[in-house]
């Protein structure tokens, strides 16, 4: 059940794509005679809140927002509201319960910080927040295969950005966003290369973006653990430097412990990266053993997870047997969360008793994976069991 490749892409390829122009304040009013600077209001609460967040103890988030605001300004706790959201989403990313709250929560943040623009068009800050209300908006739009409308987005968020470095150049968070766009901007396929140029927008700069994006995780005051997470697709993806992807996600895990998406990673990036299965199996053990201690969040839905994530290294180690035991208590107990776990675990397990040669029980376990597969699948779990079988058929 990897993580989605979109959360990382999704700001910067938006801005790439962009149809729209920026959001236009409706009632102007005369802007003060010198831009506002000096950093974000409130900063420390505010990373208190946000530090929150990324430990995934998004009630606790909640709850000191609504303590933070004021003094902080009302939109900066309004965008954090949302981005608690997003990031709940993403601990089960498939699942769309909650969309509809992001939706929600993105429309208030949204009009409070574009108010504030029109209050103050030279305040910095109202323009940070302005690109903040609409960054998980547009990573979730991503996410969901609302391509258009995350451009427009992105556009949107481009333009926020700029405005608020044109008034202060040493709010540092802002960077982070600039520098993603310009990372992104040199490094997209060349057919988005072309449309870029069609719609007028500048081009990138790939070193330029990562030095940005650094600055802003070096000087930030809110974003730097939200950069981590980001920058470690990069070193994957682009960079090719899967060793400071790792680093990345072992110091998020010792920061944000409670968080099982950054355990999840690891061991994602374990067994793609590096083919170390032991490794692997060592990080989905690790968060297997929190969830059950009660040391991290969602624990129902990080100990299935984590189940299947360790049976799957187990196969890989030689050791199916161990596996069918990790595996079987999931089937048990038959868990909503996260999304589609249950047909990953009876496809696991068929891979389990494949390996074991018990050509029935594989048959079987196969089978109960394409019937228990959710509808939308978007992990193809009945395609992958239909091969399993095609495997066992091959065989005879």
């Amino acid at each position: 059940m990897p993580t989605n490749a979109a959360t990382v892409g999704g700001l910067a390829l938006a801005g790439l794509l962009a149809l729209h122009p920026g959001t236009v304040a409706r009632e102007p009013q005369r802007p003060s005679a010198e831009p506002t600077r000096g950093g974000l209001t409130e900063a420390r609460r505010l990373a208190t809140a946000y530090d929150a967040i990324l430990q995934a103890r998004f009630d606790e988030a909640r709850a000191q927002l609504a303590t933070a605001c004021p003094p902080a300004p009302a939109p900066a706790c309004d965008a954090l509201r949302e981005v608690a959201v997003w990031w709940e989403i993403q601990q089960n990313q498939y699942d769309r319960t909650l969309d509809s709250r992001l939706q929600a929560a993105a429309r208030t943040a949204i009009e409070s910080s574009t108010a504030w623009t029109v209050r103050e068009p030279q305040r910095a800050e109202a323009w940070f927040y302005l690109a903040g209300a609409y960054a998980p908006l547009s990573q979730w739009r991503v996410l969901r295969g609302e391509r258009l409308a995350a451009a427009r987005d992105g556009k949107r968020i481009k333009d926020a950005l700029e405005r608020a470095l044109a008034l202060d150049p040493a709010l540092q968070d802002a960077w982070f966003g600039i520098g993603l766009y310009h990372y992104y901007a040199d490094v997209v396929p060349a057919a988005l290369k072309v449309l870029r140029f069609l719609l007028l927008l500048p081009g990138g700069d790939r070193r330029a973006g990562l030095q940005e994006m650094l600055r802003a995780r070096d000087g930030g005051e809110l974003l730097r653990g939200e950069a981590d997470y980001q920058l470690h697709w990069l070193y994957l993806w682009y960079e090719e430097q899967p060793e400071r992807a790792r680093e990345l996600l072992r110091s998020l895990d010792a920061r944000f412990p409670s968080n099982p998406l950054f355990l999840e990673r690891l061991g994602e990036v374990e067994h793609v990266y590096f083919s170390d299965h032991q490794a692997s199996a060592d990080a989905w053990r690790q968060l297997l053993d929190r969830a059950t201690r009660g040391r991290a969040m969602l624990p129902a839905l990080a100990q299935a997870r984590a189940r299947v994530g360790v049976a799957a290294e187990s196969i890989e180690l030689g050791r199916p047997a161990a596996a069918i035991d990790l595996l079987l208590p999931v089937i048990r107990t038959r868990p909503s969360a996260p999304h589609g776990v249950l047909a990953l675990a009876y496809l696991t397990l068929g891979d389990a008793y494949a390996a074991r040669d018990e050509r029935a029980q594989a048959t079987d376990a196969y089978t109960r994976a394409i019937s228990e597969a959710p509808r939308d699948d978007p992990e193809q779990l009945r395609s992958r069991a239909r091969d399993g079988l095609d495997r066992l058929r091959s065989k005879r």
